[in-house]
């Protein structure tokens, strides 16, 4: 079954440093996600910072208001350059999100890369052409507008 990729840049008006102390904290999570998500971490005493083999767990209501439980593994980590996050239990059947950040003029590019593959086959097929990535999109619209309220506008 096919699977797809989504990905998304924004520049964002702050340095390298705020930036990667931003994204590398899990507990930021929720401030960059849409409150109708009911997204909640699950997971007990996150440290202040990820790292390599850090199992993250939460519930979120992707669809219809139904709680699904979302474990990640945070796969790999490179100190202000890039980290990937893996879904170990959830809604999709393959979920890989490439977060990656560099200095820019004027202040930092984020650029994310999220291969994923739906549930059921075919109808997961139907499902990402319907609902799924109409609803990605939505979400990371949602965060980058979140970036630009923790920041400001990008000014270049």
């Amino acid at each position: 079954m096919a699977f797809y990729q989504l990905e998304q840049t924004q520049k964002i008006n702050a340095s390298l440093n705020e930036v990667w102390d931003f994204i590398s904290s899990p507990k930021n999570l929720k401030k960059i996600t849409p409150d109708y998500m009911g997204f909640d971490i699950t997971s007990k005493e996150l440290p202040d910072k990820m790292y390599p083999g850090m199992i993250i767990g939460y519930h979120v209501s992707p669809l219809l208001g139904i709680k699904t439980k979302w474990v990640t593994e945070i796969t790999q980590v490179r100190y202000q350059s890039y980290f990937v996050d893996e879904q170990r239990i959830g809604p999709y059947k393959i979920w890989h999100h490439q977060h990656f950040i560099e200095p820019i003029k004027g202040g930092v590019l984020m650029k994310d890369i999220v291969t994923y593959q739906p549930p059921f086959g075919f109808l997961g097929a139907i499902m990402n052409s319907l609902v799924i990535r109409k609803k990605l999109n939505e979400i990371f619209a949602y965060r980058t507008q979140a970036i630009k309220n923790q920041y400001g506008e990008f000014n270049a």
